[in-house]
C-alpha cells in the first residue's frame, strides 16, 4: 500500500496530534455550508436514491422519512420505483431472514392514487427544503408495459429477441426494454409516464434520471434496428452484413465502423429524445451514460447534471464524466455513490463503516464529483427498518451508519459546495482512447462483469503519470472539433489547455486531421508515437498527414520539449487531486487521503484503517508562483487548500473523523462478475 511505501521512501510519518507546520503565509479558516448555491439543488449537501417498492406507500410514512432524512443532514432525495418485495421472497429469506408477504393493496403503476403520493412527496420535500428527482421509469434499463413488440430491442440475426424487465414496479407485468436506436420507442415509452409525473413537477425544479446502459452488447448479442443495414452502406459504402454472419469481432476495423454508426443511432435514438423530453416537462436531465456504445464524453456533454457510478464502477472512470463536464461547461457532476461498495450483491449490509465510505468519496472527489446520490435509502414505513434493497450500501434508521451520518453528511456538503464553485482548473488536454477502446474489442476475462464487457466502455482508462501532476482533462474528437486556438492555447468552454497530449494506438482521420489544423496554427501537442488508422475505409492520405505533423516544430514526443512551464503539483508522490479556478483568481486544491488513490472495487472492511498520520512534499504552482509545503494528512483525513492569485496559501477546514473501522477478512467478500 502506499502508506507503506511512504515509510520505504523515509518520508516523515507523524502521528495525528503533532501539529502541520504550514509555509509562513498559510492560515486554516472553516468554510460556511450555508453559502454554497447551484442552479440544480437547494443545497450542496447528498442526496439519496430512495427505493419505493411496489407496496402501499402512505402519506405519513413519506412525512416520517422525509423528516428523518432532513434531520441527519439529507439535501434531498431520488424515488426509485422498483418492485413489490415478495417478487424476490426466496432470497431476502434465505439470505436475511426478512418475509415479505404478497401486497396486495400497492398503488397501480402510474394510477391516480400513485401520482397522488408522488405528488404529495415532491410538495412536502419543498415545504422542509429538501431536493426531491425521480427516476423516469421504474427500474432500468428504460422498459415500459405499454410497449408493441416493434418497439422492443433488436439484436442482428434474431427477429424473436426481446428484451424484458422483471424487477419493475409493475411486476408479475413484464415491462418490454425499449430500442434505444429509435427515437418514437422512446417516445412510446414516455406517453403514459409524463402525465403521471405532471403534478410532481410543479413546484421547485427537479431532475429526471436514468441509469447506465444495461442493454445486451458483446460477443453474442449485436444491436440492430430496422434500416440499419441500409443507412450504415450509404455512410461506409459497404454492405456489415456478412461481417455480421461470419462474427464481427473478428473485424476490428468493420466493428469500428459498426459501433461509430451505433453512436449515432443511440445519440439520436435515446439520448437526445430524453434530454428534450425532460425539458418539455420542465425537468432536468440527470443521466448515466456508462457503458453506452457512444463515445461517452460526447453524450455526457448533452445532458444538463451528467453522472457517474461508483463503486460497482472503479472512481478513475469519473473523470471521464468529469471532463466531459468541464468541456461542456456544466457546473455539477453527481455520482450515484457507495453502490456495493463492499462487493455484489450486497456484503457486509448493515455493517458498512463510515471511514470506508469517506475513503471511496474522496477518491471521487478528487476525479471531479463534486455531488452525490448516495446509493441508498429503502421505502420503510413508520416504525419500521426490517425493509432493505438488495444490491446497496444501506441509508436508513437501524443501520450501522446512523449515528455518523449527521456529521458525515455535513462533510460531504462542506466539499461539494467548495469544489461547485468556480470552473474545473485545465492545463494539459489528454486524448481519450476512445478509437483504442473499440479496436481492441472484449475486456480480458479477470476484467468482466455482468453489463461489463468491452474495452470501448472505458472502464480502465487512466491519464499517463507523466502528466499526473499537470492536473489532465480527457478531450474526444467531438470536443476538438469545438474547441478553438487563442493566443496559443486551446479553449473549449470554460476550460483553457497549454498542450494537448496524445498516446494512443489509433487515431480516426478527423481527428488526426483536426490535431493538424490546430497544430499549424501554433497548439503545442505531445505526440508519443505513430498511430494507425481504424475502420475499413483507409484514407490514403493518413500516413502523409500524421508525416506532416510530426514535423512541426511544435509537435514532439518527448513531452519535456513541449511542456516546458511548471506542474501544478510536483513530489515524490502525489495525491489523487482536484482543482478549481475560482472567481477571485484563487485556486481550490483538494488533496485525498492517500488511501484514496487505491480504490478500487470492492473495497475490503477496513481498508480505510489509519494508525498515523501520511506526510508528504508538495511543490504547488500556480499563477507562476511556487509553493513548498508539507501536507500532512491526518487520520482519515483529505486537505482541502485555497491558493490566492498572489501565492498566500490557505488550509480549510473539512475535518470530520470517523470511527476507526473494523477489519474483516477478505474471503467473506464477492465480486460482481
Amino acid at each position: 500500500m502506499i502508506r507503506n511505501a511512504l515509510y520505504l521512501c523515509c518520508l516523515t510519518a507523524v502521528l495525528a496530534t503533532i501539529l502541520v507546520f504550514h509555509s509562513c503565509d498559510s492560515v486554516t479558516t472553516k468554510p460556511d455550508v450555508s453559502t454554497y448555491t447551484n442552479k440544480f439543488y437547494p443545497t450542496s449537501k447528498p442526496c439519496t436514491r430512495w427505493w419505493w417498492f411496489a407496496t402501499e406507500i402512505k402519506k405519513p410514512d413519506i412525512k416520517h422519512q422525509l423528516d428523518w432524512a432532513k434531520d441527519h443532514n439529507f439535501g434531498g432525495v431520488e424515488i426509485a420505483w422498483v418492485y413489490p418485495l415478495y417478487r424476490y421472497q426466496r432470497m431476502y429469506e434465505t439470505k436475511y431472514n426478512r418475509y415479505y408477504p404478497k401486497d396486495t393493496t400497492a398503488q397501480k403503476w402510474l394510477s391516480p392514487e400513485w401520482s397522488e403520493m408522488v405528488e404529495y412527496t415532491k410538495l412536502y420535500a419543498d415545504s422542509i427544503g429538501l431536493a426531491c428527482d425521480f427516476t423516469f421509469g421504474s427500474a432500468w434499463p428504460v422498459a415500459g408495459s405499454n410497449l408493441d413488440e416493434k418497439y422492443g430491442t433488436k439484436i442482428y440475426g434474431d427477429s424473436s429477441f426481446r428484451q424484458t424487465l422483471t424487477f419493475s414496479w409493475a411486476w408479475p407485468d413484464t415491462q418490454l426494454v425499449i430500442n434505444h436506436l429509435d427515437a418514437a420507442a422512446f417516445e412510446k415509452f414516455a406517453e403514459p409516464i409524463a402525465p403521471a409525473l405532471e403534478s410532481a413537477l410543479q413546484g421547485s425544479k427537479s431532475a429526471l434520471f436514468t441509469d447506465s446502459w444495461e442493454i445486451k452488447l458483446n460477443d453474442k448479442y449485436k444491436i440492430w434496428t430496422d434500416g440499419f443495414g441500409e443507412t450504415f452502406e450509404e455512410a461506409f459504402g459497404y454492405d456489415l452484413r456478412p461481417y455480421m454472419d461470419q462474427g464481427i469481432d473478428s473485424f476490428p476495423d468493420a466493428r469500428y465502423d459498426y459501433m461509430l454508426h451505433l453512436d449515432k443511432y443511440v445519440t439520436e435514438g435515446f439520448y437526445k429524445p430524453y434530454v428534450e423530453k425532460c425539458k418539455e416537462l420542465g425537468a432536468w436531465s440527470r443521466v448515466q451514460c456508462l457503458a453506452a456504445p457512444t463515445d461517452v464524453m460526447s453524450t455526457y456533454g448533452l445532458v444538463d447534471i451528467p453522472e457517474t457510478e461508483a463503486l460497482l464502477n472503479n472512481p478513475n472512470y469519473s473523470r471521464i464524466v468529469s471532463s466531459a463536464a468541464c468541456l461542456a461547461d456544466k457546473q455539477i457532476v453527481s455520482s450515484e455513490t457507495f453502490t456495493c461498495m463492499y462487493g455484489f450483491p450486497s456484503t457486509y449490509l448493515r455493517k458498512e463503516q463510515t471511514a470506508d465510505l469517506k475513503m471511496v468519496a474522496d477518491a471521487l472527489f478528487a476525479e471531479g464529483v463534486n455531488h452525490h446520490f448516495y446509493h441508498g435509502m429503502p421505502y420503510n414505513p413508520q416504525g419500521s427498518d426490517t425493509i432493505e434493497f438488495f444490491a446497496t450500501t444501506y441509508f436508513g434508521p437501524g443501520g450501522s451508519l446512523t449515528e455518523e451520518l449527521p456529521a458525515f453528511n455535513n462533510y460531504m456538503a462542506q466539499v461539494s459546495g467548495q469544489m461547485q464553485r468556480g470552473k474545473t482548473y485545465s492545463d494539459i488536454a489528454v486524448y481519450i482512447p476512445y478509437e483504442d477502446g473499440v479496436m481492441k474489442g472484449a475486456l480480458p476475462e479477470e476484467r468482466r462483469r455482468v453489463w461489463v464487457w468491452g474495452e470501448y466502455e472505458l472502464r480502465y482508462a487512466y491519464t499517463s503519470e507523466e502528466t499526473k501532476g499537470y492536473h489532465p482533462i480527457w478531450i474526444n474528437r467531438d470536443f476538438l472539433d469545438l474547441a478553438y486556438l487563442k493566443n496559443g492555447k486551446l479553449e473549449i468552454g470554460a476550460a483553457t489547455f497549454t498542450s494537448l497530449y496524445v498516446d494512443v494506438k489509433y487515431l480516426d482521420i478527423r481527428a488526426l486531421k483536426r490535431i493538424y489544423d490546430l497544430a499549424k496554427e501554433g497548439l503545442a501537442v505531445v505526440f508519443k508515437n505513430k498511430v494507425s488508422q481504424p475502420g475499413k475505409n483507409k484514407s490514403q492520405n493518413f500516413e502523409a498527414m500524421q508525416n506532416d505533423l510530426l514535423a512541426l516544430p511544435n509537435v514532439s514526443p518527448d513531452m519535456s520539449n513541449i511542456v516546458q512551464h511548471k506542474p501544478l503539483l510536483k513530489g515524490d508522490i502525489l495525491p489523487s487531486y482536484w482543482a478549481r479556478e475560482l472567481d477571485d483568481g484563487s485556486l481550490l486544491l483538494f488533496l485525498a487521503q492517500l488511501s484514496a488513490q487505491e480504490v478500487v472495487y470492492p473495497v475490503y472492511s477496513g481498508d480505510s484503517y489509519m494508525a498515523s498520520a501520511d506526510t508528504i512534499n508538495l511543490t504547488i504552482t500556480y499563477n507562476d508562483k511556487s509553493i513548498q509545503e508539507q501536507v500532512i494528512f491526518k487520520p482519515y483525513q483529505s486537505v482541502l487548500l485555497n491558493i490566492s492569485k498572489e501565492g498566500k496559501l490557505t488550509y480549510l477546514d473539512i475535518n470530520f473523523i470517523p470511527k476507526d473501522p473494523i477489519i474483516r477478512p477478505k474471503e467473506e467478500q464477492r465480486m460482481y462478475f
